[in-house]
């Protein structure tokens, strides 16, 4: 059974930087398809990054140059280094994979909804 535990939440001032982990088990692709997405306190919940099986990463444009999304294949663990962070990153942040057989690109991997597998996410708060 795959399991997905993020860690590394917390709160920071506008401007700061946070970074993110997600340790995943019981998955057995070696490059697996993952990504982050959040749920902010007003917001819908919105894909942030995800990065496939070549390890390209893909962001949304509201993160773009500003988080860069990682993985450890060794480690088996994904990471989200966040940097100049604003209050409206604001949100719970999930950690998600999909195993090999899912289609992984866009539109698919910008939409929570889509990823099978997903951890019980970690809160990130920016104050201003």
């Amino acid at each position: 059974q795959v399991q997905l535990v993020e860690s590394g939440g917390g709160s920071v001032q506008a401007g700061g930087s946070l970074r993110l982990s997600c340790a995943a088990s019981g998955y057995s692709a070696s490059s697996p398809c993952m990504g982050w997405f959040r749920q902010g306190p007003v917001k819908e919940r919105e894909g942030v990054a995800y990065i496939d099986h070549n390890g390209l990463p893909t962001y949304a444009d509201s993160v773009k140059g500003r988080f860069t999304i990682s993985r450890d294949n060794a480690k088996n663990t994904l990471f989200l280094q966040m940097n100049s962070l604003r209050p409206e990153d604001s949100a719970l942040y999930y950690c998600a994979a999909a195993p090999p057989q899912f289609p992984c690109r866009l539109p698919y991997t910008m939409l929570p909804d889509w990823w099978p597998y997903r951890g019980q996410g970690t809160q990130v708060t920016v104050s201003s």
